[in-house]
């Protein structure tokens, strides 16, 4: 049995839609063996727009019905029936979201005629009710009114129905909520989260932290979060009870903080990420005739790195970069060998170092600007990005090479003072991983705003 279905609504912020009409048909699979349709009070004002799509104002609303005086009726007349709508997922939430608002958990099992139209009836231009059914030659009238679509779907729905020949579609269709519907608990959640930049905490009802996270739209990665298949977000999903976050107005902040914080906390679902962020590095060693070889290889924690990558392939990309921007030799950088010149010095692009014809002091000035540009040691710096607010900034604090972590100023004064500064920054952690973060984000991002400190401080 199917109650098939149409709800026009006031339109607005989501989860906060009231019902103006609704329309019910139920459906035995052959012919309508029982329906029910009626305007709804909404008790909440109807948007200008919809007004003028449905025709519905709050005038022909004031002596209907309110919910909670048909919520029975819709309970009976659904009761033992697969629910069907044109893009089920929204009727369905909207009724959930009126039960709610009674104390009522409504549930049913749902099926699409958008979703199964796309199987049955391929290659339509519109899978719009009106485009739809228009191509298909079923009558409609009073589009946009709760009777006329429902009406439409049904005749709709006995098309698909006579289509469906091996019957499979439509068991494999049915399921208890729409395709990935995010339950009522995750819907909560998520409402409450910010589209922003910054860190999230998942926690358990104990408060306990079992995943951290960042993102430049938190609202939106936690929606991935809790509408995925995959066995650990199922898992996520079944264990979160609540989400707070950090704000961090930049992505390279909020990257420092998670690694920070994974690593202090090491939350249940965050063990693959407790890793190191990368796997090669870039080294230096001068050969027997004086020239500053660079070579990317396995990172070595016992080795000083000039810069660390994410991947050899990532290496190679930055390499090939530094050859044009610096006049570098193939061969010096470790990407080709031979005992003859390299391919570049063929081209006119190398100056011959490789064939001696260069001298060392004019080839390792450039190696040295290079090495210079991308290493921390004994630099002192301040990065400056966006803050949380237009009116703020974000700093890290680098000193002596090591990062010492990052704070939030509003005027200029806070980081030309190092003491005022100081007492801003959040004290974090200096590690490998942290300093391959910072790096790899002022390479691809050159235009980050870069203060170098005098060697010495009052």
């Amino acid at each position: 049995m199917y109650a098939i279905l149409d709800i026009e609504t006031t339109g607005g912020k989501y989860n906060e839609e009231g019902i103006t009409e609704i329309a019910i048909y139920k459906f035995d699979g052959h012919e309508v063996v029982d329906q029910f349709i009626t305007l709804i009070n909404p008790e909440r004002p109807i948007q200008p727009f919809v007004v003028n799509l449905t025709g519905i104002n709050s005038e022909m609303l004031r002596n209907a019905p309110k919910f909670y005086e048909v919520a029975k009726r819709i309970v009976e007349i659904t009761s033992d029936c697969i629910i069907v709508a044109h893009n089920a997922k929204f009727d369905y939430r909207i009724l959930r979201t009126e039960f709610s608002r009674l104390g009522f958990e409504f549930e049913r099992e749902t099926l699409c005629t958008v979703e199964l139209s796309k199987v049955l009836i391929p290659d339509q231009p519109s899978y719009s009710l009106g485009k739809l059914v228009r191509s298909l030659g079923i009558p409609l009238s009073d589009r946009h009114r709760a009777n006329g679509d429902a009406l439409a779907t049904v005749k709709l729905f006995k098309l698909l129905l006579s289509k469906d020949l091996e019957k499979t579609i439509i068991v494999n269709a049915i399921r208890k909520e729409t395709k990935r519907e995010v339950n009522d608990k995750l819907l909560r959640i998520i409402d409450k989260i910010p589209s922003a930049t910054g860190v999230y905490y998942m926690h358990k009802e104990d408060g306990e932290i079992i995943y951290i996270g960042k993102s430049k739209n938190i609202k939106k990665r936690l929606t991935q979060h809790f509408t995925s298949d995959k066995r650990k977000s199922k898992r996520i999903q079944r264990d979160v009870y609540s989400v707070t976050y950090d704000l961090t107005g930049n992505e390279l902040l909020a990257l420092l903080k998670e690694n920070e914080e994974i690593k202090l906390n090491k939350p249940k679902y965050n063990r693959a990420l407790n890793r190191s962020v990368f796997n090669q590095a870039l080294y230096q060693f001068k050969d027997k005739n004086g020239y500053i070889n660079l070579v990317a290889e396995k990172a070595d924690g016992r080795k000083k790195n000039i810069t660390s990558f994410t991947n050899k392939q990532q290496a190679k990309h930055f390499l090939h970069t530094w050859i044009e921007e610096y006049d570098l030799c193939l061969k010096l950088v470790g990407l080709e060998s031979g005992s003859s010149n390299c391919f570049n010095y063929t081209v006119k692009q190398c100056n011959g170092a490789c064939l001696l014809e260069e001298s060392p002091e004019i080839y390792n000035k450039r190696v040295l600007s290079l090495i210079n540009k991308y290493t921390f040691e004994n630099q002192d710096l301040i990065i400056v990005d966006k803050g949380r607010d237009i009116d703020e900034q974000s700093a890290i604090l680098i000193e002596k090479g090591k990062f010492k972590g990052f704070g939030f100023f509003n005027l200029n004064h806070q980081i030309n003072n190092l003491e005022i500064l100081r007492s801003l920054i959040t004290p974090m952690s200096h590690n490998r991983d942290a300093q391959h973060i910072i790096q790899s984000y002022l390479r691809k991002h050159k235009r980050l705003k870069v203060l170098k400190l005098p060697s010495s401080h009052d």
